[in-house]
């Protein structure tokens, strides 16, 4: 026989031993989970304020700018108006005296009913107010996840909500890796 073909018969009988012992060490070796199965999950949440402008239209009253602010008209009208009225009582002095009296009287009376014909001229518009309300938004955190590796629970924290399980690699979870669900 050639001696390249027996080497080259004994190189491929312990290519081929090798292949078998790999393989049947991996065949009977405990396997390591792929994945880990989610048990629970829970949402893990916080209170946050958060703030928003609240605005509606509001009728408001205002009073007119009067033309007369001292109330002249309205205290000599009344002046006048009471002068002449005082004037017809009494006689001689005295009626002299009630004609003063009558028109100060007419005076102080002119003088207030005019602010009150002045205080009840208004007008009315829509302004628009608006007002800054504090509202609380729950926002939610992360995911609070119970799993089963193998013949062990656990509990982890995930920023996402994970599936039905988590991918395992050298025996660690990778919470963050995507698990293709079955």
């Amino acid at each position: 026989m050639n001696r390249s073909l027996l080497a080259g018969i004994v190189l491929g009988a312990a290519v081929a031993a090798a292949a078998g012992a790999i393989g049947g060490y991996r065949l009977f070796a405990p396997a390591e989970p792929a994945y880990a199965e989610v048990l629970e999950v829970n949402e893990v949440t916080e209170e946050a304020p958060v703030s928003r402008e609240v605005c509606k239209d509001v009728q408001v009253t205002h009073r007119k700018a009067p033309r007369d602010e001292h109330q002249i008209l309205g205290t000599a009208a009344g002046a006048v108006l009471g002068g002449v009225a005082g004037s017809q009582i009494g006689g001689g002095s005295g009626k002299k005296i009630a004609t003063a009296a009558g028109a100060i009287a007419g005076g102080v009376a002119g003088k207030k009913t005019q602010e009150k014909i002045q205080a009840g001229d208004t007008y009315t518009t829509t302004e628009r107010r608006c007002e800054t309300v504090q509202d609380t938004r729950t926002k939610v955190t992360g995911y609070d996840v119970r799993y089963r590796l193998g013949d062990r629970e656990g509990q982890i924290r995930m920023s996402q909500r994970p599936g039905d399980r988590i991918p395992v690699r050298d025996g660690e979870l990778m919470p963050e890796a995507e698990a293709p669900q079955p």
